[in-house]
């Protein structure tokens, strides 16, 4: 399976109008491949949606695409209130769950970080090692590394009921000795993995995101 994760930076004051149109297209559009979660950032970038769609493979992906620009109703109608937009095609790592609709927020933290070269087998081997004992603390909702688009990138996602939960989690974790990974590389002796750049976000689901 792969993800394809659009990022989209819409004009000042224009996103309440935005996830109307888009989630009145998304009611035609849904018929041809359902959405895995739609975003708008709430700290980090303002005025930012990220849409995620799941796809076996490139090839479903640009036969979909093609069926829902087609039948008329799809892209939606915000073309005038954007920025600036990128597509990111995304593949999971081994310890990353599917994306199923369900409650997992309504406060999600993404994590995005880009990698030395060369460092993804590091980074992958150190996560499957690692994400066990972070998970019993609370559930992962996505780990991916970027196949096309940002090259070199990694993002994890995880789902709070809310930003002080979010705080105490992180606190709770950290005191195990076992998070985050590079304190584990460190604990148990293992390699650890170079990180060149990070950032993350605070998202909200909108009301039609499959997601919450």
């Amino acid at each position: 399976m792969i993800y394809e994760m659009r990022t989209t930076d819409i004009k000042p004051s224009y996103l309440p109008e935005v996830e109307k149109r888009f989630g009145e297209a998304y009611e035609h559009r849904k018929k041809h491949s359902p959405l895995a979660a739609f975003w708008h950032t709430e700290f980090g970038p303002l005025n930012q949606i990220i849409h995620v769609w799941p796809y076996q493979n490139l090839e479903e992906r640009a036969r979909i695409r093609a069926a829902a620009v087609k039948d008329g109703t799809w892209p939606p109608k915000i073309e005038e209130f954007i920025v600036n937009q990128r597509s990111d095609i995304m593949i999971p790592l081994s310890v990353s769950p599917e994306i199923k609709p369900g409650k997992m927020g309504p406060c999600f933290e993404m994590r995005i970080y880009t990698y030395a070269p060369g460092e993804l087998p590091k980074l992958m081997n150190l996560w499957a090692m690692a994400v066990p004992r972070r998970i019993q603390i609370s559930p992962l909702c996505a780990a991916w590394y970027s196949e096309l688009g940002g090259l070199n990138k990694f993002v994890h996602i995880w789902g709070y009921p809310t930003v002080e939960q979010r705080n105490e989690t992180r606190k709770q974790a950290a005191a195990t000795g076992y998070w985050p990974p590079s304190a584990y590389a460190k604990n148990q002796n293992v390699p650890g993995y170079k990180l060149v750049a990070q950032e993350n976000k605070l998202l909200v689901p909108s009301a039609f995101s499959p997601l919450q």
